[in-house]
């Protein structure tokens, strides 16, 4: 289930493992994101593209908005 962390519990949640999903598209991924994230675009996450993350690892979703 879904639900908001702030950067303390992010931080631990990554040193035990967790997997950093950045969802905007390719071009703002590359221009700056977090250490170690993958990149699945929010219009791009099915089935198939989620097949990469591991089941039993905490997935935290995140995304950059300047605004």
């Amino acid at each position: 289930m879904a639900k908001p962390i702030d950067r303390h519990e992010l931080q631990d949640l990554v040193a035990h493992g967790a997997t950093l999903v950045e969802v905007l598209k390719a071009e703002e991924y590359r221009e700056e994101h977090l250490p170690g994230a993958l990149n699945i675009p929010l219009a791009q996450i099915n089935l198939d593209t989620v097949k990469i993350l591991d089941p039993a690892r905490p997935v935290i979703v995140y995304c950059w908005d300047s605004a």
